[in-house]
Order: structure tokens, then sequence, then C-alpha cells
């Protein structure tokens, strides 16, 4: 991809954080108002010179034409800011040479892990968890779960209106929830672990293990 300006990277940038929290890339009138432009003409100029350096493609005759291309490896996320996306921009630390095909179901994602709370499983603290992003998961299964504002990985067990997250170490303590009025949301499933050798947010030297 041919370098971009200082506003295209930040087209691009807002391009992302739209389709990480809503799921679908920004219209044009939207990313006009984002951006304090008079018109959707401007906004298209931008696009397509996004789309000339290879780092979008534009769908003919769509109100949200923009796709992203793809870029090589995943995203790495660090710590999540209260109540935003897992994958804003806020909170990926950058991009690394993982193939999301070495997993089943693909990962979407790496999450620093942070904390000794599934050290049993083999899970230690800046090990990189690779994620598949999926709202829905089964008992049993290595989950990155939203609680509020919060973000954790734990073993999910869901019995009717009672769901729990389970640690893989004594020193914590089962998260114990009422689903009539406690806030669970399944942000994805872990899908293998990277163990990270080195320092936090550096290449890791890769023992891959897959979930």
């Amino acid at each position: 991809m041919h370098e971009l300006t200082a506003r295209q990277a930040e087209i691009l940038a807002f391009i992302r954080e739209h389709l990480a929290s809503e799921g679908r890339p920004p219209t044009r009138p939207e990313l006009a108002r984002a951006f304090d432009l008079t018109s959707t003409n401007g906004v298209q100029k931008h696009l397509m010179a996004l789309a000339a350096k290879g780092a979008i493609e534009l769908i003919p005759n769509a109100a949200r034409g923009i796709r992203l291309l793809q870029e090589a490896g995943l995203p790495l996320v660090g710590r999540v800011a209260a109540g935003s996306p897992v994958l804003a921009i806020e909170n990926v630390l950058g991009r690394y040479p993982v193939d999301p095909s070495m997993f089943n179901p693909r990962a979407d994602y790496l999450l620093q892990v942070r904390g000794l709370s599934m050290r049993d499983e083999g899970i230690l603290d800046g090990d990189w968890l690779a994620v598949h992003r999926t709202s829905e998961a089964r008992n049993g299964q290595l989950v990155v779960a939203r609680l509020g504002n919060d973000v954790t990985v734990k073993r999910l067990k869901v019995r009717g209106t009672k769901a729990e997250l389970i640690p893989a170490n004594p020193d914590f303590q089962t998260l114990h929830l009422d689903l009539t009025r406690d806030s669970l949301e399944i942000e994805g499933i872990g899908v293998g672990v990277i163990r990270n050798l080195t320092a936090a947010v550096a290449p890791p030297a890769r023992k891959v293990h897959r979930l």
C-alpha cells in the first residue's frame, strides 16, 4: 500500500473503527459529518485516493460500498479502553505476521493476555490469545467476555438464566452472573495461544498452542 496523507490515514482509521463498532462501513454522509466536510464530493475524492493507493476497494452503486483490502497478519489488541469495541483503533497495538488459517475456526485478532487467571490452562501474562470473533459460545468454551466496561478471558458455563465465568487458577474466584439483570456479551472464543517469549509488544518467538 502506498504512503497515505495524514487526512487519508484519519479517514482509513475511521472506516476501520466504524466496521469494528457497527459491523458495516460508514456512508459518505457519515464520513462527511465526522470530518466536517461540507459535501460528499470531498469524501469521494479521499475515498478514490485511498482506493488508488490500495487501501480500500470501492463497490459501485452501494451506499456503504467500501471494502477494506486484506492486510497481512492479525491485529494485536492490548488493554481494552472502557466501553470501547475490542477492535477500536485505540486498542490495537499493531499487526503481526500470524496466519489466521492456523486456527480452527479462523482467528480474527490476537488479544494480549493480562494476569494469571487462566494460568493452569497454560495461558500466562503477556501471551497472545488467538480469538475467533463471534457473539455466541457453547458451554466449556474459552471466551472473551465483556462485563459492562470490562473484558475478561474465562471458561463459560450457562444454565438457564445463570452463567459462570470460570478461571483456571484457584487464586481467582468464579464470576457468577444472573442473566436477567447482569450484562454479559461474548466478544469471541479463544482458538489458540501464542507464547510470547519476548517483550510484551514485540513479535513473539512463536510457540503456538491450538485450543
